[in-house]
């Protein structure tokens, strides 16, 4: 997207990261939102901002590790800014693997392509991931299967993964609208 930060472009109307708030604030007594620049144009969405520990642009686990960090519950809903058709059906499936996962990962996988940015991570991650960031590790992926991550499988075709990444994709994807619905027991939720 040429450099550009893809949560504040605008999409059917409002920036990507609005159709996720749009998403996750009935699901969360508190929103946390990874970014490490344009903090002002992120703070209405979310009750708090993360910043990676280390100047620079460290990559997506950096804000993982920020959030299981900062979170004040048991899980961790990790998902990316640009899935504005992201839906609560999903949610709630991966919320309920998590629930029989012995305390493992539960990490979206469409055929044999593994997708660790829509992930929930139990609190009791952090120290394996700490150990894998001072061992050099920056790959979410690679963490997560190192985690024994539960796979939730979903269609190759499935468009509310559909990540809006291009100029075409961006003026060519339909929305899909999230409905009302009940609360979800996941408390902290980063994107």
């Amino acid at each position: 997207m040429g450099g550009r930060d893809k949560g504040l472009i605008e999409w059917q109307g409002r920036p990507m990261v609005g159709w996720l708030n749009r998403l996750l604030r009935p699901l969360t007594d508190e929103l946390l939102i990874s970014c490490n620049r344009n903090t002002e144009r992120y703070a209405p969405f979310a009750d708090r901002l993360l910043r990676d520990e280390h100047a620079g642009f460290s990559g997506p686990l950096a804000g993982i590790r920020e959030g299981l960090r900062a979170m004040r519950h048991d899980w961790l809903l990790v998902v990316p800014c640009d899935l504005p058709n992201l839906d609560r059906a999903l949610l709630e499936v991966l919320w309920q693997k998590a629930q029989v996962s012995s305390g493992r990962p539960v990490m979206l996988r469409q055929g044999r392509h593994w997708q660790p940015l829509v992930s929930l991570l139990p609190r009791t991650a952090l120290p394996l991931l700490e150990q894998a960031w001072s061992d050099g590790e920056r790959s979410p992926r690679k963490l997560l299967l190192r985690l024994h991550a539960v796979a939730l499988d979903c269609a190759d075709d499935d468009t509310r993964l559909l990540n809006i990444n291009t100029p075409h994709l961006l003026h060519q994807s339909p929305v899909a609208l999230p409905s009302p619905g009940r609360r979800l027991p996941v408390r902290e939720l980063t994107c």
